[in-house]
């Protein structure tokens, strides 16, 4: 293939992000989208928007339009007008929330109902959300593993706080949409780990001013 401009194929997709309220959804939109992470919880009411480009093999570039539903939309009216017309679903459970992952049966229910008479259905992924919290794992591997094989769910572990494999469940499922295979290094390059957040104790706020602060910790021997 040349490298025209003619043979740089431009694509949008609608993903949905899905699952109960505290499983991360938006930090997991966010993570993807402004390789950002909020340390407070704030719940998404309705919906919210992202929207990243992405570069897939053959040159392709995709722009994701990610929609992040609330978790208490589960009974709304209108979970089926934001559900209608995505190509990608992820489904979002905390694996120390065991609750959150038994509730992704009537997540899925509704995916189902909006697409019974879709001509293309979506692709569905199962995301385990949170695996730097692994030492409190409530959800065993196996589980999930089983809930994929049982619906046809391609299977993704991330943290949405470490940016652990965010990127790449997001470039697996558009290149699952259209078909393309992912060779190794390409994943391995989207498996990328931000450095977690350095904490600062102090009680008093920071000015900022012209001259950054001297560090009062002691330099490590």
């Amino acid at each position: 293939m040349s490298d025209s401009e003619e043979e740089n194929l431009e694509r949008q997709m609608k993903f949905v992000i899905l699952g109960d309220g505290a499983s991360g959804k938006t930090s997991l939109a966010m993570r993807f989208a402004q390789d950002a992470f909020g340390k407070q919880y704030k719940q998404t009411i309705g919906l919210d928007f992202f929207l990243k480009r992405i570069t897939l093999p053959g040159n392709i570039s995709v722009t994701l339009q990610v929609w992040d539903i609330g978790g208490q939309t589960i009974g709304g009216r209108m979970l089926d007008k934001y559900i209608y017309g995505a190509q990608g679903v992820l489904l979002v459970y905390d694996i120390s929330n065991y609750q959150s992952f038994e509730n992704l049966e009537d997540w899925y229910a509704m995916v189902k109902k909006v697409n019974e008479e879709a001509e293309n259905q979506p692709v569905v992924a199962l995301v385990g959300n949170k695996i730097d919290l692994e030492h409190m794992r409530t959800v065993k591997a196996d589980k999930h593993q089983r809930f994929c094989q049982e619906n046809g769910f391609s299977s993704h572990f991330v943290s949405a706080k470490t940016g652990d494999s965010v990127s790449l469940c997001f470039q697996r499922v558009a290149a699952d949409i259209l078909g393309i295979k992912l060779n190794k290094a390409e994943m391995e390059q989207s498996q990328r780990v931000v450095k977690a957040d350095i904490v600062n104790y102090s009680q008093e706020p920071v000015a900022r001013t012209g001259n950054p602060p001297r560090s009062s910790m002691c330099a490590v021997q």
